[in-house]
């Protein structure tokens, strides 16, 4: 997984709401992403295309064909991987001194 693309398929404003919408419900095709993104935007069918091929690289997407329709879902994993790589090693320290802080409050006479 590259970090530098996942991280750079989250900092869009249109990729966030399409990954958004494929948390809601997975499974859509492109025409119902484009009026997802019409809610708040006018942007071509093409500029949504290449939104999805952004998020596919980045593993955010993952595409399947069934029949004509070429349906999208999300793959919430890269995002875990960074969670866990970035956030979590960042906010378990706090999270220790704030338990930490409780337990000394409530033992005080």
């Amino acid at each position: 997984m590259d970090d530098d693309l996942v991280f750079k398929a989250l900092a869009d404003t249109t990729r966030r709401r399409l990954l958004d919408a494929l948390f809601v419900r997975g499974g859509r095709t492109l025409g119902e992403l484009e009026q997802v993104v019409a809610e708040h935007t006018q942007m071509t069918r093409f500029g949504v295309s290449k939104h999805l091929k952004l998020l596919e690289e980045a593993g955010l997407v993952v595409a399947r064909k069934q029949g004509r329709e070429k349906l999208h879902y999300l793959n919430s994993v890269p995002i875990r991987l960074i969670h866990d790589r970035w956030i979590d090693k960042f906010t378990h320290h706090h999270v220790t001194a704030l338990t930490d802080l409780k337990r000394a409050l409530e033992e005080e006479p």
